[in-house]
């Protein structure tokens, strides 16, 4: 064999080996396990989402446990590529897809770059015994991803899923972890509104189609538990609070949060009202007939507000935002879903690479 064709073997073999390699390169991560669609996995339509979709436990397996859950991210996501890390809790009765169509962040998975992952509490309502398999969620999603690549870690949770995330903030494992806690209608740090008098549901149903919320089972003592967590957290993290008008009584939102004030923030502020002008996926189908305000109608479009305590120090961020004409079931609109993912994206994150 000549020299000349050593040397272009040589050099077909470093280009191939280097087109490999820049390939490789190129190709979108994905999580071990998952697969990722153009359209997320089963995704409610505008109107009219089937209860089999809504009560769907999810196509991830939690290999410790084998529970399934929901995992929603860019599929152009890319190795390294910086991300935001949120873990999303159903209400009392509940399903994990009802919340990802409740509060549908995953529409803003790409335009922000979020991994989201949605769980299920087998008994439709979360208590310690669900503690290992979230915290199994997490350590994945970190481990796969690197802890150098996630911006801020966020609970997010609708209702009992709310207060959840109010419990586990206390505990060792997630204090040191979350940046940010958003709580859809579960609980306000700072001062709780009153409720209305057509807040509560009037009966539950002996079962729970289309995956309503407080269906299938007896309605928890909720005000049992926001007592034992009436003591606000010792760890700091951003806090946004979320809630339907309809939901509290006349005296509406208080004006001042004991939270904001822990991070000396100004006086709270009234941003540009927002409009939305397409309704949410979700909503309890099993209570229209009550007519319940403060529970919750159909969905619709809406207005909303953002009340933001601004200058807060150390980079949080602290804001309340009201769904005018709501309650506690109507799956949030467009508009106020991508407004609270802004939010959230505005806050000081990073408690994640402090861990050794």
């Amino acid at each position: 064999m000549s020299l000349n064709l050593i040397r272009l073997l040589a050099m077909g073999g470093a280009i191939l080996m280097f087109s490999g390699t820049r390939n490789a390169q190129e190709q979108p991560f994905r999580f071990a396990g998952t697969t990722c669609p153009a359209t997320p996995y089963l995704h409610c339509p505008d109107s009219e989402c089937a209860g089999a979709v809504v009560v769907n436990q999810g196509n991830v397996v939690e290999m410790k446990t084998r529970r399934t859950y929901f995992l929603d991210y860019p599929c152009d996501l890319k190795k390294g590529e910086k991300v935001t890390f949120i873990l999303s809790l159903h209400g009392f009765g509940s399903y994990g897809n009802w919340q990802r169509n409740y509060f549908p962040i995953m529409d803003y998975k790409d335009k922000y770059r979020l991994v989201i992952a949605t769980p299920n509490a087998p008994t439709r309502s979360w208590s310690a015994a669900d503690d290992e398999y979230l915290q199994n969620i997490v350590n994945f999603v970190i481990e796969q991803i690197g802890k150098e690549n996630i911006k801020a870690f966020w609970l997010v949770g609708h209702s009992q899923g709310g207060m959840t995330s109010n419990r586990i903030l206390r505990t060792d494992f997630f204090k040191d972890r979350v940046d940010g806690w958003l709580s859809l209608s579960g609980g306000r740090l700072g001062g709780n509104p009153s409720r209305s008098a057509t807040f509560a549901p009037t009966a539950v149903p002996a079962a729970a189609p289309a995956g309503s919320p407080a269906g299938g089972t007896a309605t928890p003592n909720f005000a049992a538990a926001a007592a034992a967590l009436r003591e606000p957290p010792v760890a700091d993290f951003s806090f946004i609070y979320e809630t339907g008008q309809r939901e509290m009584d006349d005296k509406g939102l208080p004006e001042i949060s004991e939270w904001a004030n822990k991070y000396a923030c100004s006086p709270q502020r009234k941003s540009e009202e927002i409009v939305d002008t397409k309704a949410g996926y979700v909503y309890d189908s099993t209570r229209l007939n009550q007519l319940r305000p403060g529970w919750g109608l159909l969905p619709a479009p809406g207005k909303a507000q953002v009340y933001l305590y601004p200058d807060c120090k150390d980079g949080r961020v602290v804001a309340d935002v009201v769904r005018f004409d709501k309650g506690h079931t109507e799956g949030l609109e467009p508009k106020v879903t991508e407004e609270l993912v802004r939010l959230m994206l505005s806050a000081k994150g990073g408690k994640l690479q402090q861990l050794r």
